[in-house]
């Protein structure tokens, strides 16, 4: 999952009409910087977000119950790779945003 987000929470976390996200399973994500895995602290009742040990950086979310952490797409070093193919609460990004989004070539028409 690769997409990015104009919800009224990541916009005012952010300070940017969109977050850009790409999802991982839980157990597949490694974290090798040196200030090692985010601290974690609640923005929502059931989501939390993580920011780096060291510049509190938001680097991540993960919502209770689910096996999927989302990482802001450009605190990854090969971030150019990772493309948006979808944008959440796209209704809601500021009216004069203007998206192209990648084409999603796992998702069948």
């Amino acid at each position: 999952m690769r997409e990015l987000c104009s919800c009224e929470h990541c916009t005012r976390l952010s300070g940017s009409p969109a977050m850009a996200w790409v999802g991982f399973h839980k157990d597949a994500l490694k974290w090798t910087g040196p200030a090692g895995a985010p601290t974690y602290f609640s923005t929502w009742p059931t989501l939390h977000r993580g920011s780096c040990q060291r510049c509190r950086t938001q680097l991540t979310s993960v919502a209770d119950g689910s096996d999927t952490i989302m990482v802001t797409i450009f605190s990854l070093t090969r971030s150019a790779e990772l493309t948006p193919v979808g944008h959440s609460y796209r209704e809601a990004a500021a009216p004069w945003m203007t998206i192209t989004l990648a084409p999603d070539l796992q998702r069948r028409t």
